[in-house]
Parts: structure tokens; C-alpha cells; sequence
């Protein structure tokens, strides 16, 4: 609870809003591209190139393509990139063995941009929709996802990342369990100095539409993800989660989407003081965007706003599509 401290006449607080080398000085955040992490979404050089129109400004690169830009956010000072791939329908399989092929588009395109771009880490996400024809996280039988099955897959999807230059593994599946063993086989195949960044707090949510669009995973999706995807009523089964990801060895914990959970993140980071970071989902983005398209709101100023959210928060990175924007904008002052 915040000590109230005189009264007004005499105190004012506004004397301190009243410019702006005043603001600045007391400014008790600070957003910097040092928090961003940028989604890149990579494509098959024979796919045509499309904008994902759910994400205005946001398209899927060929490998070459996202080399280049990854080399435009390291200008910009981003540190970090995640990689998500669009994978041809043929190459969907019940057994998602696409997933841990060394190989696949997202292998490939780490070893490219590791070896043009090596200052920026390169964040791996390992979970299944991808490679998934009917859209899940995790193997199905009938209409019963398996975890443990499912860990197992996810291990060695880690270990094909690990080995293709990935920085940092970030399982976004939501089984439980898969921190420790992910941990078990990095370590035993000579990765132990490979991050874990696990998604700990993902929500059953309804933003996640235009992200589904842009790996191509919408229209496939059998039923939903509640039954592993937490449901958004809860707030304390978020820190259970947490504790138990550390607890196996998560590095850095997670909380997805943003906006509408910044009282967990709150609570994650004042429970347990490691490194946290919020994700603002493509359905944050896409709101965002739409409003300043039909001019509703300033969109650049919306866009710093939601960011700074994050950090007063207390996240300490933000994955966010708005990373290059709001780097130059950053930059520009």
C-alpha cells in the first residue's frame, strides 16, 4: 500500500508532470528495444509471399528474407527473435515427426540466421500445431491428447533446435512435465548451457486467432485446448504452474497473452523474482492495428502505451509483433 505523504495545497503532484525533462526524470519505467523479442514467421521459398491479413504489416518470410531482417532488428538493437514456421499441409503428420526433422523450415532457418546474425539470441518454440493436421499442441488419441507420449516428441523436437543453433527452447505446449524432461535431454546430449523459457502461464484465449492464420493452423483445429491450456478464471493455479516449471529447470517463465493477464504477470514476478516475460499475442496486435487503420486511436502511441504496460507490470521482456516498429520509434526518440 502506498504512504500518503502531505495534502494538497502543499503538496501538488503535478509539479512533476509539468515537463518534459521533469516526466523523464521521474519516470518510474522505462521501455527500450533491450525488452523486445520478435516473432518471425518463416515460409517455404516456393509459398507465394502474402501479408497474414489478420496482422496488418506482419508477412511470412523465406529463410534468405528473414536473415536480412533479423540483420535489421540487431541494427535496432533487439537482442532476441522467435521463430515460428507456416509448414506445407503435406508434411503434417499424426505423429508429427516434421517436428524433429533436422531439417525443417524452422531448423534451417536457425542455422542461417545464427550463422549471418550470431549477436542475436534465437528463441525456439517447440510445441506441435505446427506439424499438427488437426491443429494441437500435443499427439492425439481420439480426441484424448497425450502428454507424456507428447513430452517425448517434444524432447526431440528440443534437442533438433538445440543442435541447429537455438539459444533458448521455449515450450509452448502446456503438458505437463516437459520441462524436466526437455532439461534432462538437452543436458544429456551436451546443451546444458541451452536456456529454457517456458511458457508457464498460457491461457485457453481467445486472442490467439491471427496467430493460428499465420501458421496456417486455423481452419484445422479439432475442438479447443482447454484441457491443457489454462482457463482464464484462474490466477493462483498460474503461480502452481510457475513453481513447477522452476522447479524442473525453467530458466525464464512466461505469460501468455498480455494485456489481459498483466495482474499475473504482477503476481508472478513479485512471487517469485526471476526473469519474466509477458507475450502480447497476435489478437493484441491485430486490435491495435485495426483501431489505427480505421483511425480509432493513434496507433504509435497505442503501441508504446501496451508496452509500457508490460514493464510497469514487471516483465522484463516482451515478445511483441510491434518489435521493429517500436524500435525505430524508440530510436527516433
Amino acid at each position: 500500500m502506498v504512504e500518503i505523504r502531505g495534502a494538497f495545497p502543499q503538496t501538488r503532484l503535478r509539479r512533476n508532470r509539468g515537463q518534459d525533462w521533469s516526466r523523464r526524470l521521474v519516470a518510474e519505467n522505462r521501455l527500450s528495444a533491450d525488452d523486445l523479442i520478435w516473432p518471425v514467421f518463416l515460409r517455404e521459398d516456393d509459398e507465394p509471399e502474402t501479408e497474414i491479413a489478420s496482422m496488418p504489416g506482419q508477412r511470412r518470410l523465406t529463410v534468405s528474407e528473414a536473415v536480412d531482417a533479423v540483420g535489421r532488428a540487431a541494427e535496432l538493437g533487439i537482442p532476441a527473435a522467435c521463430l515460428f514456421p507456416k509448414v506445407p499441409a503435406s508434411r503434417k503428420t499424426l505423429d508429427c515427426a516434421e517436428a524433429f526433422d533436422p531439417e525443417n523450415l524452422i531448423c534451417r532457418g536457425l542455422r542461417a540466421i545464427k550463422g549471418a546474425v550470431p549477436q542475436v539470441g534465437l528463441v525456439g518454440d517447440v510445441a506441435l500445431d505446427p506439424y499438427n493436421p488437426l491443429g494441437h499442441d500435443g499427439l492425439l488419441e481420439g480426441e484424448r491428447i497425450l502428454n507424456d507420449e507428447t513430452v517425448e516428441v517434444l524432447c526431440r523436437q528440443a534437442l533438433v533446435q538445440a543442435e541447429a543453433g537455438c539459444d533458448v527452447i521455449a515450450p509452448s505446449d502446456m503438458m505437463d512435465g516437459r520441462i524436466a524432461a526437455i532439461r534432462r535431454a538437452l543436458d544429456a546430449a551436451g546443451h546444458e548451457d541451452t536456456r529454457i523459457c517456458s511458457y508457464a502461464a498460457k491461457y485457453a484465449s481467445a486472442f490467439y486467432g491471427p496467430f493460428r492464420d499465420a501458421i496456417g493452423s486455423s481452419g484445422a483445429l479439432k475442438g479447443d485446448k482447454k484441457t491443457y491450456q489454462m482457463d482464464p478464471a484462474n490466477s493462483d493455479e498460474a503461480l502452481h504452474e510457475v513453481a513447477l516449471d522452476l522447479a524442473e529447470g525453467a530458466d525464464m517463465v512466461m505469460v501468455k497473452p498480455g494485456m489481459p493477464y498483466l495482474d499475473i504477470i504482477r503476481r508472478v514476478k513479485e512471487r517469485f523474482g526471476v526473469p519474466t516475460l509477458a507475450y502480447q499475442v497476435s489478437g493484441e496486435y491485430a486490435m491495435i492495428k485495426a483501431a489505427a487503420l480505421n483511425g480509432w486511436l493513434d496507433g504509435e502511441r497505442a503501441m508504446l502505451e501496451s508496452l509500457t504496460a508490460f514493464k510497469r507490470a514487471g516483465s522484463d521482456a516482451i515478445l511483441t509483433y510491434f518489435a521493429l516498429e517500436a524500435a525505430e520509434r524508440l530510436r527516433a526518440g
